[in-house]
This record gives C-alpha cells, sequence and structure tokens, in this order.
C-alpha cells in the first residue's frame, strides 16, 4: 500500500490500538516507548506518511525549529547540531539549520526575520552578543534559546559553559606535565568564546603558584585551522632574544590546535616532543587527529541536548521565569600533551 492511500485510522487498526494513542505515538507526545515502536511499525508496513502540512495549518505550527550559528563548518556546531535533532525529531521537529554571521548586527537581523513565520523557535549560538541583539530576542515572536552566554539575568532563556576554568584546566595539566614556556593561541578577543577564554588564561597564568617561567599571547583571525597555522607561526618560531623556544601551546578550540600542530611540523618541530598542544571542545575531528588531540570538553551535545529541552518546554507553552542550564568543563588527555623529556631544554630548542 502506497503512502497516498494509507490513513492514520488504518494505521491504528494495524496496530491494534486507538486513533488517539496511534497520534500520539506518530507525534512523539505523551506514548510510552512501546506504544511509539508499535505503532511505528504498523506504519512502516502500510507506506504511511503524515500529513505534514495538514498538521502545520491545524495547530498553526511549522513543527520547525531554525539552529543558527556563525560557522555551520565547525565539527562543534556539528555535534550540537545531532543532538538537538535528537530531542527534537521524537516530537515530530525538524531541525533547519542557518547562519548568523558574525557580527550582532547580522545575527540581529536574523532574529527579526523570525516575524516571517517560518519556525517554531530558535537556538542561537553568536559568536558576539551586544545590546540590540538581546534587545531582538527578548522581542522574538516566537521563543529563542541562546547556547553561549548565561543570559537569564537579561529575562533570555539560556545554556552556558564554563570556558575559562576550561582553560585553566589546560594550563595546570601542561605545567603538571612539566612544560613552562606556555602559549595561547586565541580567536578575535572581542567574541564571546574569544573573551572567556583569555579570560581563564590570564587567571590561570597570574595564578601565585604557576610554574610557568614564560608565557606568550597570539591572536587569529577567526577560530579555524588555517587561522592558527598562521598565528602559531608567530607563538613557536622562537624568542626574539635567542632564548628557548615555548613548550606548550594552549589553543581556544580544536580547529586553532590542530593549526598549531602544523605549524610545528612546518618549523620542523614535533609534538608532543617539543611542544605540547590543547584544543578545547573535544571536537571528533580532534579525537582522531595524529597525534589524538588533548582538549577540554564543554560537553557540545549536552549543551544542544539543554537547549532542545528548553525549546520544547517553551514551544508546549510553558513560558514562565527564564531557564537556564550550565555545563562544566572537562579535560580530556591525549597524545599530543605526553609528559616533556626530561632533558634542559637547548637555547632556540627545537628539531630543526
Amino acid at each position: 500500500m502506497t503512502s497516498s492511500r494509507a490513513t492514520l485510522i488504518q494505521v491504528a487498526e494495524r496496530a491494534g490500538v486507538s486513533l488517539a494513542s496511534t497520534s500520539r505515538a506518530l507525534h512523539g507526545s505523551g506514548a510510552s516507548e512501546a506504544m511509539v515502536e508499535r505503532v511505528r511499525a504498523a506504519a512502516a508496513e502500510l507506506g504511511y506518511s503524515p500529513d505534514v502540512t495538514g498538521r502545520s495549518l491545524r495547530l498553526r505550527k511549522t513543527f520547525q525549529i531554525a539552529f543558527a550559528v556563525a560557522d555551520i563548518g565547525n565539527p562543534v556546531y556539528v555535534e550540537m547540531m545531532t543532538a538537538i535533532h535528537e530531542v527534537l525529531a521524537p516530537h515530530g521537529y525538524r531541525v533547519v539549520v542557518m547562519t548568523t554571521g558574525d557580527t550582532p548586527a547580522s545575527a540581529t537581523e536574523l532574529v527579526r526575520s523570525l516575524g516571517s513565520g517560518f519556525v517554531d523557535g530558535m537556538v542561537l549560538s553568536p559568536l558576539r552578543t551586544d545590546d540590540g541583539l538581546v534587545r531582538a530576542i527578548k522581542q522574538a515572536p516566537v521563543p529563542v534559546v541562546v547556547i553561549g552566554r548565561s543570559l537569564g539575568d537579561q529575562g533570555i532563556d539560556s545554556v552556558s559553559t564554563d570556558s575559562a576554568d576550561g582553560i585553566g584546566q589546560a594550563v595546570r595539566h601542561l605545567l603538571e606535565t612539566g612544560r613552562r614556556r606556555i602559549g595561547f593561541l586565541n580567536g578575535p578577543p572581542d567574541t564571546t568564546p574569544g573573551e572567556a577564554r583569555r579570560r581563564g588564561f590570564d587567571a590561570a597564568a597570574s595564578d601565585p603558584g604557576s610554574t610557568a617561567e614564560r608565557v606568550e599571547v597570539a591572536l587569529a583571525e577567526d577560530f579555524t585551522v588555517a587561522a592558527g597555522v598562521a598565528a602559531a607561526h608567530r607563538l613557536l618560531a622562537g624568542a626574539p632574544d635567542g632564548g628557548a623556544r615555548l613548550d606548550a601551546v594552549v589553543a581556544a578550540n580544536d580547529l586553532l590546535a590542530i593549526g598549531a600542530i602544523r605549524a610545528a611540523r612546518e618549523l620542523g618541530l614535533s609534538v608532543p616532543e617539543d611542544v605540547a598542544v590543547t584544543g578545547m571542545d573535544d571536537t571528533e575531528l580532534g579525537r582522531v587527529f595524529q597525534p589524538s588531540l588533548t582538549s577540554v570538553s564543554l560537553g557540545s551535545d549536552e549543551r544542544g541536548r539543554a537547549a532542545a529541552r528548553i525549546m520544547l518546554r517553551l514551544v508546549d507553552g510553558d513560558a514562565g521565569e527564564p531557564q537556564t542550564a550550565s555545563v562544566g568543563p572537562r579535560l580530556v588527555v591525549r597524545e599530543s600533551t605526553a609528559p616533556a623529556p626530561a632533558r634542559a631544554a637547548a637555547p632556540g630548542g627545537g628539531a630543526g
């Protein structure tokens, strides 16, 4: 039987349950797991396809949720998107991926466009935030949940993490492995991640108990591999006074860290023997890279699921006090930060 002939009534009859139970099971609202499995099996057997357009018109909903980010190619956002989909799909919602651009103005314009009614809500992870964007989010005609900095005090539903503490974990780990000359490879400092991660590095480097002998900072043009290669060359080229090279790099995300490893190799340095490298975000790319990348997990999938759960409550009409969630950072140690070799570092050290 083709999908054009199969009806919801026929699916209910094949599954042996009521029409109401069949509808709940297919739409992911209030049905048990066993019921959902039973009804979906019947629907698959009959080739049933729900009338999404008719359902949307009846309920005055699109059953679409936008996921808007600055760079849809960044693996951290791919992991978030997957987690958001896993939460929303059983409730009948599709995820529409959009780009915000890299300025608050472009993100603000995107939020204002929500008035056209193409989605029922938006999960937004802006690279930069200003007062205009905050106002647009608060005035949006559909729910907006922000992944990034906590905005509960401004009346906005949000999911955050403490990436400053995550950078601190990375710095302390490197010092514990015997590294003493540490460089920080950051992205643009006027971004939400750039500001927080610089704050975390400054705090760790200035800690009275720190055993660091030298710290340096380089800024990449953005949070990409190519930008990381260029900025890491400046960090690893060697001290202008002929002193020893840096023996560790803390990168503000995994893409910058991979760029730092590439730059080290281009300079004839070995990772981790000559220079240890840490990233942040704990992406799949970093896990399969060689050497595998020590990175700070910020729970990308956890933050995505938390944002999606908040969104579900909001689109169901549960709009009370702003809902917030926080996911803590966690250092994951891998090959790129093996302990420093037990030998004195020669001036201008490193291979080649």
